[in-house]
C-alpha cells in the first residue's frame, strides 16, 4: 500500500471464494519484504476483528426452556381439544379404528415434531435463528443464489457468516452447488418457495387462534344449554382481541406469564390421560404396534385416507417450534420437548383413546366428556387459558419471520420493536399485530365452528412442513454433506409421510382448505411485488452509479462551495456512489459519508464488524464510503447512537489507515536495506534513517490529529442526513404487466407503508430528501 489513502474503485466484480484470505503468514522470524506485505484496506481490518463468543450458561438454558413451554408449545399442546373429533367427523364405525388412529397419532408425533424438528431441523438454525428464511440464508451463504448483486468478499470475514462445514468434499455437493449458481430459474424458484413457506406460516398464525379459542370456549356447552353458537363466537372474538392487545408487552413477559399455565395444562391432560387409561381400557397400549394402522386403512380405505386430515391436527404448531428458536435456544427447546411436551401429549391421546373404547358415541366432544366430574370447571378454565397461549406460539413466529423477510428485501418496511433487552430475537410488529387480529376476527365470524376451520388448518400445517423438508434435504446434501443413505431414509420415511398427509388435506380444499391458500396467495403477491421492484431498483442504481471521475467533477465544481458539517447520504447501493448524489445541488459539507445499509444473510452481525469504511480519492475531498452491515434480526432504530458510533469508527479507520500506510512505506525501506546487507553492501543511510525515525513518528501523529480534527469539527457543527426519495415508474414502452407491477402495486405499498426515515428514526430537523426518478 502506498502512503496515499485507499482509492475507492467502482468495479462490479463477482466475489470469489478464494479472495477471502486476510492474512499472510511470516515464518522464520524474518522481516517480510514489501512484496510479501499485503495491501490492506479498511474492510480487511474490520473483518479481522472477531468477537469472542461465549456459550450460554445452563441456568439461562433452563430458564429459557421454562419460557419456551409458554410460547412454543401452546399450539401443539391444545391439539387434544379437537383431534379425535376432527378425525372421526362421521363417527366410529369399528372399535379397532380407535387403535389405528391412536397408532397414527403416536407415530406422527414421534416422527415429525420429535425426531424431525427437535433433533434434525433445529440443527439447521442460522446462528440461533429458525424458520424458512433461516434455511434460505444458509443456502445463500454456501452457494451464490442471492438475486441481489450486493455481495462483497469482506462479508465472509464476519464471524457469524462462516458455516461449520465438514472437512470432506463430495462431488455430489459441488455439482448441486454449481448448478444452483448457474441457473437463474433455480435461484428464483428457491426464493419463491421460501416466500411460499413464509406466507403459509403467517396464514397458520391466523388460523391457530381461531380454532384453539373456539374449541376451548365451546366446552362450556357441556355445563349449560343456554350457551348458543353465536355467544361462543362472540366470547371467542373478545378473547382474541384481548390477546392481540397483550402482544405489545413482548415475548419475555408473555412467556413468563404463560409458562406456568401451560405447565399446569400439560400436567392435567397427562394426569387425566393416565386416569382414563387405567379406568377404561389399558389394552390400548397395543396401538404401539403399527399393524393397527395397516388394518385401519384396509377396513376404511378412502375414508381412512380422508381422516388423515384430522390426524395431522395433532402436530399443528410444529413449525412454530423451529421458527421460535430465535426467541430461545436449541438446547432449551429440546429439553422442554423431551421432558414435558412429548410425554404429556402421548399420555393425553392414549387416555382419550381408552375413554372412546367404552364411549364411542361421545367422539364429537371427546376432550370435555373424558374429564372426571370434579375437574370439569378447573379444566375448562385452564383449557381457555391454554387456547389463548396456543395462539401465542404462531403470533410470535409470525413476528420473527416477517422481521427476517423484511431484512432480506422480501417484505415492505414495517416497524420492528425489540421487546427484551435481556434476550435477543424477541420482537413485536404493531402493523402486523393489528392485521392478524382483524384476520382472526373475520375468520371466526365467517367459519364459526372448529370443524370448518380444521379443514383449512391442515393445509397450512402440512404445506409448510413439506417445504421445510425440501430445503432441509438441500442443506443435508450441499452443506452438511450427509451420507446419501441417511438422506434417502429421511425422504422415504419422513418425506413420504408428509406427502401422504398433504394429499389428504388437499382433498378438503372446497370445504375450507382454500382459505390458507388464499392467505398465502395474497401475502406472496405483496412479497413478490416488493422484492421484484426492489431488485430492479437496485440494479438501476448499480447501472447508473457515479464513476470516480464523475465524483471528482462534482466536488471540484467551483459553483459548489464547501460548508462546515458532516453529511450522510443514505443508499442501499454497496458498489459505488449512488446516482442520487448527482441530483444534489446544494453546497457540500466539509465531510461526506456515503452510507450503504446492507443486510447479510445471517442472523446477527457483531457491533465490532458492522461498519466498513473506504476513502474516496483524492483524500483532500474528505469523502468516505461506509457499508453498514446488519443481520436480519439486528435492530436498526437507534439513530442517535448510530450517528455517534459511525463517527467514532470513522476516526478509528482514519487513524489505522494512516498508520498502515506509514508502516508499509517504512517496511519497504527496511526490506531494501536488508537485501543490500545480504549482498554484502553497507547501507550508509541506515544510521541516518534511525535518527529520522522519531521525526517520522511525529509527522504521522500530526497527520492523524489533523485529519481527525476535521471530522471532530464537522461533528460539532452538526450532522445532516440525506435520504433518497426515488419515484419509481415503468419505463416507456413497458408492457401492461410491468406497468401494473411498478406504477400501481409497488407504489401503492410504498405510499401506505413506512418510509426509510421512519424505519431508521432519522430526526426530521436534520433530514433532507433528494428526489430522483427511476425508470425501470
Amino acid at each position: 500500500m502506498s502512503s496515499e489513502s485507499i482509492e475507492e474503485t467502482h468495479e462490479d466484480e463477482e466475489v470469489k471464494s478464494n479472495d477471502y484470505d486476510t492474512h499472510e503468514e511470516v515464518s522464520d522470524g524474518k522481516k517480510p519484504s514489501l512484496q510479501k506485505l499485503r495491501s490492506y484496506d479498511s474492510l480487511d481490518l474490520e473483518s479481522a476483528k472477531v468477537p469472542s463468543l461465549q456459550g450460554v450458561e445452563w441456568s439461562v438454558i433452563l430458564q429459557l426452556a421454562f419460557q419456551s413451554i409458554g410460547v412454543v408449545y401452546g399450539d401443539i399442546g391444545t391439539s387434544p381439544l379437537y383431534v379425535y373429533a376432527s378425525t372421526f367427523d362421521n363417527g366410529i364405525s369399528h372399535s379397532d379404528d380407535i387403535l389405528g388412529v391412536l397408532s397414527l397419532i403416536f407415530y406422527t408425533i414421534t416422527l415429525i415434531p420429535f425426531i424431525k424438528y427437535v433433533f434434525i431441523v433445529v440443527r439447521a438454525n442460522d446462528n440461533g435463528e429458525g424458520g424458512t428464511f433461516a434455511l434460505y440464508s444458509l443456502i445463500c451463504r454456501y452457494a451464490r443464489v442471492s438475486l441481489i448483486p450486493s455481495q462483497q468478499a469482506e462479508d465472509c470475514g464476519v464471524s457469524n457468516f462462516q458455516l461449520e462445514l465438514p472437512g470432506k468434499r463430495l462431488k455430489r455437493a459441488s455439482k448441486i452447488k454449481s448448478k444452483l449458481e448457474s441457473s437463474q430459474f433455480a435461484k428464483k424458484f428457491l426464493l419463491i418457495i421460501t416466500m411460499l413457506g413464509t406466507s403459509m406460516v403467517i396464514g397458520d398464525g391466523v388460523l391457530t387462534p381461531c380454532i384453539s379459542v373456539l374449541s376451548a370456549v365451546g366446552g362450556i356447552k357441556e355445563a349449560t344449554a343456554a350457551m348458543t353458537e353465536d355467544r361462543i363466537v362472540w366470547i371467542s372474538i373478545t378473547i382474541l382481541v384481548c390477546l392481540f392487545m397483550f402482544q405489545r408487552l413482548g415475548t419475555d413477559k408473555v412467556g413468563y406469564s404463560f409458562a406456568p399455565i401451560i405447565c399446569v395444562w400439560f400436567t392435567l391432560i397427562g394426569g387425566i390421560g393416565v386416569y382414563n387409561f387405567i379406568k377404561f381400557d389399558p389394552t390400548v397400549i397395543k396401538a404401539i404396534n403399527p399393524k393397527y394402522i395397516v388394518d385401519y386403512f384396509q377396513r376404511n380405505k378412502k375414508d381412512a385416507w380422508v381422516s388423515l386430515g384430522g390426524v395431522v391436527l395433532a402436530i399443528t404448531g410444529t413449525e412454530a417450534l423451529f421458527t421460535d428458536v430465535g426467541h430461545f435456544t436449541v438446547r432449551s427447546i429440546q429439553i422442554s420437548m423431551c421432558t414435558v411436551t412429548y410425554p404429556a401429549l402421548i399420555l393425553a391421546y392414549t387416555g382419550q383413546a381408552s375413554f372412546l373404547r367404552k364411549h364411542e358415541k361421545l367422539v364429537s366432544d371427546t376432550f370435555f366428556k373424558s374429564i372426571p366430574g370434579p375437574l370439569y370447571w378447573p379444566m375448562f378454565v385452564v383449557a381457555v387459558a391454554a387456547a389463548i397461549i396456543a395462539s401465542q406460539a404462531m403470533i410470535s413466529g409470525t413476528f420473527s419471520i416477517i422481521q427476517q423477510s423484511l431484512s432480506l428485501g422480501c417484505f415492505p418496511r414495517v416497524k420492528i420493536v425489540h421487546t427484551s433487552s435481556k434476550y435477543e430475537g424477541q420482537v413485536y410488529i404493531p402493523e402486523v399485530n393489528y392485521l392478524l387480529m382483524l384476520a382472526c376476527v373475520a375468520v371466526t365470524i365467517g367459519f364459526r365452528t372448529k370443524e370448518k376451520i380444521g379443514n383449512a388448518y391442515g393445509i397450512a400445517v402440512v404445506f409448510v412442513m413439506t417445504l421445510t423438508s425440501s430445503l432441509l434435504v438441500l442443506i443435508m446434501i450441499m452443506i452438511w454433506k450427509t451420507n446419501v443413505l441417511f438422506v434417502i431414509a429421511y425422504v422415504l420415511i419422513i418425506g413420504s409421510v408428509e406427502l401422504v398427509y398433504l394429499s389428504s388435506v388437499l382433498y378438503k380444499f372446497d370445504q375450507g382448505g382454500y382459505l390458507p391458500l388464499a392467505f398465502a396467495a395474497g401475502l406472496m403477491t405483496v412479497m413478490y411485488v416488493w422484492n421484484n421492484v426492489y431488485r430492479k431498483k437496485y440494479n438501476f442504481e448499480l447501472d447508473n452509479k457515479i464513476s470516480l471521475e464523475g465524483l471528482k467533477d462534482i466536488t471540484a465544481n467551483t459553483n459548489l462551495c464547501r460548508i462546515p458539517g458532516l453529511a450522510m447520504f443514505y443508499s442501499e447501493l454497496v458498489h459505488g456512489i449512488p446516482p442520487m448524489f448527482e441530483h444534489y445541488v446544494a453546497p457540500l459539507h466539509s465531510v461526506l459519508v456515503f452510507v450503504s445499509i446492507k443486510s447479510l444473510p445471517i442472523s446477527k452481525v457483531a457491533a465490532e464488524e458492522r461498519f466498513l469504511f473506504r476513502r474516496v480519492e483524492p483524500k483532500e475531498l474528505n469523502v468516505f464510503r461506509c457499508v453498514v452491515r446488519y443481520g436480519y434480526t439486528d435492530t436498526r432504530n437507534e439513530q442517535e447512537s448510530f450517528e455517534w458510533t459511525l463517527v467514532e469508527r470513522l476516526k478509528e479507520f482514519i487513524k489505522e489507515n494512516i498508520r498502515l500506510s506509514n508502516v508499509l512505506a517504512t517496511s519497504g525501506k527496511t526490506a531494501k536495506r536488508g537485501e543490500e546487507s545480504d549482498n554484502g553492501l553497507v547501507n550508509r543511510e541506515a544510521v541516518q534513517d534511525e535518527i529520522n525515525g522519531r521525526q517520522v513518528e511525529e509527522d504521522w501523529q500530526e497527520t492523524v490529529e489533523r485529519e481527525i480534527s476535521i471530522v471532530d469539527k464537522a461533528w460539532e457543527v452538526g450532522v445532516v442526513h440525506f435520504v433518497g426519495e426515488s419515484e419509481v415508474i415503468a419505463s416507456k414502452g413497458a408492457g401492461i404487466g410491468k406497468r401494473i407491477l411498478i406504477d400501481y402495486a409497488y407504489n401503492f405499498l410504498k405510499k401506505n407503508l413506512r418510509q426509510s426515515e421512519k424505519v431508521f428514526d432519522i430526526p426530521h430537523r436534520r433530514m433532507l430528501k433528494v428526489g430522483m426518478t427511476c425508470e425501470l
